[in-house]
């Protein structure tokens, strides 16, 4: 069965002196993420090993109850090793600034970032808030799993 993808949610997006850029944009009907574009002055060239912050020149106003999560475009992971290095990064809908998203490159080469360049995608999501319930152990909660971690259920 197919599902129609929901665009009742509106983001106010202001452009920071870039006006010639696109805003963040889906790339296909079904795309989860939008491209987010860089605002740079100048080239940056990122070397192996070394991390950036690049602007992309909007600041959004998000809804409460929403969040925005930046996450790396799996084409520059893949063919360069650049992706993002705090993904998801988390924009909170209380903050008004410009998105910013801090790449790293993994990869083996130098990798030049330019002006317009789709270095991150961005994901607008519902937040769910928890409470916390302390107790003193979780009698009712046993699983098989239990306190193992790391490798536990396989490699």
């Amino acid at each position: 069965m197919e599902r129609s993808i929901s665009t009742d949610i509106s983001i106010k997006v202001i452009q920071l002196n870039n006006h010639d850029l696109p805003l963040p944009s889906y790339s296909t009907d079904n795309s989860s993420g939008m491209d987010l574009y860089s605002a740079i002055v100048s080239d940056v060239i990122l070397e192996p090993g070394c991390r950036t912050c690049i602007n992309t020149g909007i600041a959004i106003s998000i809804p409460n109850g929403y969040e925005a999560q930046i996450r790396p475009r799996s084409g520059l992971a893949l063919k360069f090793g650049i992706t993002v290095l705090n993904t998801p990064g988390t924009i909170d809908a209380d903050y008004r600034g410009e998105i910013k998203v801090i790449l790293i490159n993994l990869g083996s080469e130098a990798y030049t970032i330019k002006y317009g360049d789709r270095i991150a995608q961005m994901i607008i999501a519902p937040v769910t808030r928890a409470s916390w319930n302390l107790v003193k152990n979780f009698d009712n909660d046993i699983t098989k799993r239990g306190i193992e971690g790391f490798g536990s259920t396989g490699i």
